[in-house]
């Protein structure tokens, strides 16, 4: 039985985990593929996992290079820490002399005609010789322009695919899109066609996304999937589609350990359910979650948080001043707590690195500090929506209790919040600032709570060294929560200081 006949009934890896996921598996066999995007978007290093992927199951491989040198291929894979394989050969395809020499040129047949059957010529004999399983084009703009027109280029690329279809051999043919014409012959004529794109946000680091426009005859995940070039190649995160995610689970109560928090919430928070605290800066919003952080280890699980906005060595003094030791909790393996820079994230990242806590690392609590963090990262309103809507809907039904939080903007009156998802949040606390007997204090109350009963006042709380305190409820004042209550009973309510 021949190596081609072994591997024949198996999909190809592209050498890419997140693609192969989009694509159900890989590439069929013994077929041809488009690769499409501007200079830059990452086809060549994509090619090059995908014969290196080849190399690793025994699979000869052929990148056949029109535009890139043979010396720049292999700068490119060292400068990701690659050693190609010898199972790999680069062919760069070079213009015969006498096309180059003025001399030789004929007047009666254009150079084109001679140059692209030549060039076609050299590609069918670099194939007779090496006898690949994988081959890589580099690139099809080349063709393009050596064939001067759609019908003859379209022809080429059809001769192309009949000859590597004899051969048994899957080709991913690369185009940079560079023409000026919007050409999509080989769009019919290709098995599938993946398109890499390339963003330029007005601030931050470049984003990249891909899109599979088709795949005859496979199901695969479609939209657009965030994807990043790194040192070893490419890091795709595949878009999370929640209903595919569910696990059986005991949904319980959980408390905070705080009395009046945990009466406030009617016992405390349900398991697979996410709270989102809203308040302006300063009324303890990243402490309030902590308390349930806390809870969660205390009980013997592991927890996360992801931390948008403070610096975490202020952060740990912070939480240390109020008696909760954040590094002991990180040091001891139970919290996991890691600081995200909005600036150089593409949130398909975020969504994959929070899925990947949860179902590698067993994590059953999720903080998000904050989404105006997160919001920074996507400034696009309603597609923040959809992904939260995704994450939550997926942390829900894997059984993960999710915080988040959201900074207001003001301090007292009329405030809102920078994008509305109090309606995904299935537990809503609001925390205020309100001015009584000349002093500012906090309050917070329980807007909404889908899982169960929930207290309807609104009670004060502190903030000291020794943490969190809720107290009675405010039934002495009105307008609390506009921040300029009036008072119509007793001041006996209010909390003292300690």
């Amino acid at each position: 039985m021949t190596v081609q006949t072994k591997i024949e009934g198996r999909l190809a890896s592209t050498g890419v985990e997140g693609l192969d996921d989009i694509l159900r598996g890989g590439l069929a066999r013994n077929r041809v593929y488009l690769m499409e995007g501007t200079p830059g978007a990452g086809k060549t290093t994509a090619a090059l996992q995908f014969l290196m992927a080849g190399a690793e199951a025994g699979e000869r491989g052929l990148y056949i290079t029109l535009s890139e040198t043979r010396d720049e291929l292999m700068s490119t894979a060292e400068s990701h820490g690659w050693s190609l394989s010898d199972l790999i050969t680069i062919f760069e395809l070079i213009p015969p002399e006498n096309l180059l020499d003025e001399q030789q040129q004929q007047s009666l047949l254009y150079s084109s005609d001679l140059e692209l059957g030549e060039t076609t010529k050299l590609i069918f004999q670099a194939i007779e010789e090496t006898q690949p399983s994988r081959v890589v084009i580099d690139s099809l703009s080349e063709i393009r322009l050596l064939a001067g027109g759609s019908l003859r280029y379209r022809r080429q690329i059809l001769a192309l695919k009949h000859y590597f279809a004899r051969h048994g051999a899957t080709v991913l043919m690369l185009d940079d899109m560079t023409t000026d014409t919007n050409d999509k012959t080989v769009h019919s004529v290709a098995h599938a066609v993946i398109r890499l794109e390339e963003l330029a946000p007005v601030y931050g680091a470049e984003r990249r996304r891909l899109r599979v426009v088709k795949y005859r005859g496979q199901a695969f995940r479609g939209g657009y999937h965030d994807f990043m070039i790194r040192h070893g190649g490419l890091a795709v995160f595949p878009r999370l589609v929640a209903s595919e995610h569910r696990v059986a689970f005991h949904r319980e109560t959980l408390a905070s350990g705080i009395e009046g928090l945990d009466t406030l919430l009617g016992g405390g928070v349900a398991r697979g359910s996410s709270t989102l605290v809203l308040g302006p800066a300063g009324t303890g919003k990243s402490l309030l979650v902590l308390q349930f952080v806390v809870a969660a280890i205390a009980r013997g699980e592991k927890a996360a948080m992801f931390v948008f906005d403070e610096e975490l060595g202020l952060l740990f003094a912070r939480a240390k001043g109020l008696g909760i030791d954040l590094e002991a909790l990180r040091e001891s393996g139970s919290l996991l707590i890691e600081q995200v820079d909005a600036a150089e994230l593409a949130p398909g990242e975020f969504t994959h690195k929070v899925r990947s806590c949860v179902e590698t690392l067993d994590l059953q609590t999720i903080v998000v500090d904050s989404l105006n963090g997160y919001q920074a990262a996507m400034p696009e309103e309603q597609f923040l929506v959809l992904h939260m809507h995704e994450l939550l809907t997926f942390l829900n039904r894997r059984g993960a209790t999710t915080f988040l939080t959201v900074a207001q903007h003001g301090l007292v009156g009329d405030m809102k919040a920078p994008v509305d998802v109090t309606y995904l949040a299935d537990t809503v606390i609001l925390l205020r600032y309100f001015e009584a007997s000349g002093r500012v204090r906090r309050a917070m109350s329980v807007i909404k709570k889908r899982t169960g009963a929930h207290e309807d006042a609104i009670r004060e709380y502190l903030i000291d060294s020794r943490g969190l305190t809720v107290g009675s409820p405010l039934e002495g004042f009105q307008g609390v929560l506009r921040g300029v209550p009036v008072y119509v009973g007793q001041a006996g309510s209010l909390l003292e200081e300690r």
